[in-house]
């Protein structure tokens, strides 16, 4: 005689399956490490497996949070990410794009309270909660949910989010789509020494933003770099060497190539 139990079959909507995957994906979250100082459960998303050198981290209260699909270093000051790391290929943005959006924005609750930003932080502030490592990026239900924390949010003109800032990201998926092997992305903020504010939390607005694409197949590397503006118009990329003269960071320790 065989023991069990016999569960009812469920049918669930495709909302449903969502709320589903969104409520799995932050406790996944929760149970995972606390946000920390290093990015040791996540290095894979980095060339090399080594992170950004950031000169300066002074006022920053840098905290590095890993994800399933991405890691983002925070800043405590400022509310929002430093950067958002990802390492990309084809199969999976060919998975990425047949996956639904989820658009469930939450507060990570591994951050403290002091330091995080809040859902009301944006309400009727006039900007966008936009990605830096983007939705449209995430292959999986999980990583897909996770990617609306708002550890990975910033302050973004609406014009710039929905239509310059997503032609940048269009652009460098299609690119990954053609490149041979894995291709890494590295989605950053940049602001003025007095930034403007949203929100009770005073979440600081970017000045500028940037996306960083290196093919170690190729050995190249170039930088989107945009005005935070609704009328900003896409520049021609600039180079490496020029984006860590600009932000005083160095994300591809040890890079020599063109």
């Amino acid at each position: 005689m065989k023991f069990g139990v016999l569960c009812p079959r469920v049918n669930f909507t495709p909302r449903e399956w969502i709320i589903i995957n969104f409520v799995i994906a932050v406790i996944s979250l929760l149970i995972a490490s606390s946000a920390s100082a290093d990015f040791e459960e996540c290095r894979l998303v980095f060339a090399n497996g080594t992170p950004p050198v950031i000169r300066q981290q002074q006022g920053l209260n840098p905290r590095a949070l890993c994800f399933s699909a991405f890691a983002v270093l925070y800043s405590g000051k400022s509310r929002t990410p430093v950067y958002a790391a990802e390492k990309l290929n084809k199969q999976l943005l060919r998975e990425a794009k047949k996956n639904p959006r989820s658009n469930h924005f939450f507060v990570d609750a591994r951050l403290p309270r002091a330091e995080r930003a809040e859902l009301e932080d944006y309400k009727g502030s006039g900007f966008d909660r936009g990605h830096m490592a983007p939705a449209g990026d995430m292959a999986t239900d999980e990583s897909m949910a996770q990617s609306f924390s708002l550890a990975n949010m910033v302050p973004q003109a609406p014009n710039n989010n929905r239509h310059a800032w997503a032609n940048i990201e269009k652009a460098t998926r299609k690119y990954i789509l053609r490149a041979a092997g894995d291709v890494y992305v590295i989605t950053g903020t940049v602001f003025t020494e007095t930034p403007d504010t949203i929100g009770a939390d005073r979440v600081w607005v970017p000045k500028h933003l940037y996306k960083l694409v290196y093919d170690p197949t190729t050995n190249r590397a170039w930088a989107h770099w945009l005005d935070n503006r609704d009328d900003a118009s896409i520049g021609k990329p600039i180079s490496y060497a020029e984006l860590v003269r600009r932000t005083g960071i160095e994300y591809l320790p040890g890079f020599n190539g063109g």
